[in-house]
């Protein structure tokens, strides 16, 4: 039986007004957050992988069941797509959604704020970075748990890659797409989209709800 999903109500209207000042604020400090064991382990496992495929990396990141990392995988030959997730659960249920005759993705436990900082640290460079549907955080006070509110956004612009991120509550991708500009100069994209095929469970579940769903595509260029 399918139950449909509630629409993200916010008492927010526009982007957040702090935002570009908290950006800001984070370029004259420094994020001492201890990086996470587990992920640590991640990290190092990614590191030989990527080094063992030699192709280009696409990360998608929060990729929950990892059926987005399949579909990407499947889309993209080419290239090496790590999906990365924090929820062991969600992983464990990955064979549902898996492809035997796709082989070049792997998935991983790992925080993707504490992963993203390694992979800065580590300057890598990857080819494409998928945010499918994060958490929007609606109500204004929770800015900061926004993956561009926090302060983990400026490692994740360094990793060179172009992004594509979708989600029901355009005001999230409005946000995203000032706070990259405002860091880095560059724009991006953002449009309604119905997808030809639903590559995650809640786009699946989001348009059997009928809610508009929203793509920003940010191209970074050689």
């Amino acid at each position: 039986m399918h139950h449909p999903s509630a629409l993200i109500h916010s008492t927010q209207a526009q982007p957040h007004e702090d935002l570009l000042a908290l950006l800001d604020k984070y370029r004259h400090s420094t994020f001492q957050k201890p990086v996470a064991q587990h992920t640590l382990a991640a990290f190092e496992q990614a590191e030989r992988l990527v080094h063992e495929r030699g192709l280009p990396v696409i990360l998608d990141s929060g990729c929950g069941v990892g059926a987005s990392t399949v579909h990407l995988a499947r889309e993209f030959p080419e290239h090496f797509v790590l999906g990365i997730d924090k929820s062991a659960a969600r992983l464990a249920k990955h064979h549902a959604y898996s492809n035997p005759a796709v082989s070049n993705y792997a998935l991983l436990r790992a925080d993707v704020i504490d992963f993203w900082r390694l992979a800065a640290k580590h300057e890598w460079r990857v080819a494409r970075h998928y945010l499918l549907y994060p958490n929007p955080w609606p109500k204004p006070s929770a800015l900061k748990k926004r993956f561009h509110g926090h302060p983990v956004f400026l490692d994740l612009i360094k990793l060179g890659a172009d992004f594509e991120l979708r989600s029901n509550w355009p005001i999230y991708l409005r946000e995203f797409e000032a706070a990259f500009f405002h860091c880095t100069g560059i724009r991006g994209t953002l449009e309604s989209f119905t997808p030809e095929t639903p590559i995650t469970p809640f786009e699946k579940k989001y348009l059997r709800s009928e809610h508009e769903l929203f793509r920003l595509r940010i191209a970074r260029g050689k």
